[in-house]
């Protein structure tokens, strides 16, 4: 957008800004919404040009110019940005000695009174701004069971924010049942925002007293997952049901489905494989406890940070019984 705080501005006589635009967009042929574009503004910003609300800046009447093949106007005055500035200082100066006959005053005293107003009297009153954002505080259950696994996997958690982060391709689809998953737990609506640094999306809850949640109650934790060597909680792993929840959201987020391909005497096979991959330990041996009690074989590889499920029928009781939310894996898997 061209329009900007800092560019310089032209200072037409009255009437003749007016005069310039409507001209300029008859002479190009364009309608307003195209003559808008083509200046790199909205056509709002135009409306009040055109009504002299404001000034017009000086790299739009360049464009202007240039698309008309015309020279600048001279009977303009090119001003500075902040020019305005100087002019409200001053009638903010004046205002202000003629309201309490001085300019600025005693800081450190209005700092001290405000204090005492504040101890006294401010924050006992009741203030809506003051007060944390509300949310749902849910049960223990599977759905928050297979949260947990998803935070485990590609969450992170700030002082004040919950966020998972997603492949932006690969994992669009996915990513709109974690929007769901979050609204139907914590009756909040999360924001979606594409990162500009790498191909992946955020999906966001900003609020305080959540964060306190997931780390008071639900077990989770503030910061880098890998250096706290982060586990899966104590009441996921008292319950069947909610560690099958959270092994699904452990797979969807940081597990794939591999496909192994090899030759024998020249003939090609394939078959499917299950990858986990993660550097926290703890987080590792409980998910192929999972595994195991669910008599679905795994093995670490040489390095311990992955477990994988390698037999075509274990693979197969792995989407029977704990199954996916994510569209990508069963695509692979249904391949």
């Amino acid at each position: 957008m061209i329009e900007s705080f800092k560019s310089k501005r032209i200072q037409f006589e009255k009437g003749k800004q007016r005069e310039f635009i409507v001209k300029s967009k008859e002479e190009l042929d364009l309608n307003w919404q195209e003559f808008a574009q083509v200046v790199g503004i909205g056509v709002r910003n135009l409306n009040d040009w055109k009504n002299e609300k404001i000034l017009i800046s000086l790299d739009a009447v360049r464009i202007i110019c240039k698309k008309r093949k015309c020279v600048m106007p001279v009977d303009i005055e090119k001003l500075d940005a902040y020019w305005y500035a100087h002019k409200g200082a001053l009638a903010g100066g004046k205002a202000t000695y003629e309201k309490y006959g001085i300019i600025g005053g005693n800081q450190e005293h209005r700092k001290e009174k405000w204090n005492q107003w504040w101890e006294k009297e401010g924050k006992l009153n009741p203030n809506d701004i003051l007060k944390p954002l509300s949310f749902r505080k849910p049960r223990f259950s599977k759905q928050l069971a297979e949260f947990v696994g998803i935070m485990l996997g590609d969450g992170g958690i700030t002082k004040n924010q919950v966020k998972v982060t997603l492949h932006s391709i690969d994992d669009l689809a996915y990513s709109e049942f974690v929007e769901n998953l979050m609204k139907e737990l914590f009756d909040v609506k999360p924001s979606k925002t594409r990162r500009t640094d790498r191909e992946a999306i955020d999906v966001i809850l900003s609020r305080v007293e959540l964060v306190k949640f997931l780390v008071e109650k639900i077990g989770l934790c503030i910061g880098d997952k890998i250096r706290q060597q982060v586990d899966v909680p104590d009441w996921i792993k008292r319950d069947d049901i909610f560690k099958l929840a959270c092994l699904r959201g452990l797979i969807d987020t940081d597990g794939c489905v591999i496909i192994h391909k090899y030759k024998v005497r020249g003939k090609c096979y394939s078959y499917k494989k299950l990858s986990f991959t993660s550097r926290s330990i703890p987080l590792l041996t409980s998910a192929k406890r999972i595994f195991n009690e669910f008599d679905i074989k795994s093995r670490c590889t040489k390095n311990n940070l992955e477990i994988r499920v390698e037999a075509k029928m274990d693979v197969e009781r792995y989407f029977k019984i704990v199954g996916s939310h994510n569209p990508k894996h069963w695509m692979r898997y249904e391949k």
